[in-house]
């Protein structure tokens, strides 16, 4: 079973990676946006709260992702490993992940973290602003992304870290091809 948290910085592309390394390892991509943006499409309470918080830039609430995701996992059917794309985004949420795997007797996931600089991130994140329509992706925004990032999300590769959990970081600059394949190589590396 391989379990794998894909992280990095808005636009760093957690998302394109995920959906190679899903495909390539045989094992069930769950995007946190994703999830949230469906329970958005629901047009519930919960999903007016969501897309309020979405827009301006903000995290949704711990317990409320948590919930979201687990009950998603518990829904998977021969269940044979895991890539979270967007998850965990603070230490809380880090803690909630491992007391879970812990108490499915699972090891904890692997954090593979995707580093790119802040410009090029911007220079993405724009570019994907024109082709998806995606209101969230705006100068502003990001910035206000970036500033969360750096605050609330990039202390979790500290956190895992400290806490001897696997860590492995990958230079996310490159065609899409070529960080695909340095992601393979590294994780095949830190897991056999």
């Amino acid at each position: 079973m391989l379990n794998l948290l894909i992280f990095g910085a808005p636009g760093s592309g957690k998302g394109t990676q995920s959906k190679f390394l899903a495909e390539h390892y045989g094992i069930e991509h769950i995007s946190t946006g994703d999830l949230l943006r469906e329970e958005v499409a629901r047009d519930s309470e919960m999903g007016h709260k969501i897309e309020c918080l979405i827009s301006r830039g903000n995290l949704v609430p711990d317990d409320l992702i948590l919930k979201i995701l687990f009950d998603h996992i518990n829904n998977i059917k021969d269940y044979k490993g895991l890539i979270l794309d967007g998850f965990p985004r603070t230490i809380v949420q880090a803690e909630e992940l491992i007391r879970e795997f812990e108490r499915r007797g699972w090891r904890p996931p692997l954090l593979v973290a995707l580093e790119v600089p802040e410009d090029l991130l911007m220079e993405r994140l724009l570019y994907r602003s024109e082709i998806s329509g995606r209101t969230d992706d705006n100068e502003e925004t990001i910035g206000n992304r970036f500033q969360i990032y750096r605050n609330q999300s990039e202390p979790i590769i500290s956190y895992f870290k400290e806490h001897n959990y696997p860590v492995v970081s990958i230079n996310g600059e490159g065609t899409i091809e070529e960080i695909t394949q340095k992601l393979i190589k590294s994780i095949d590396k830190n897991i056999g």
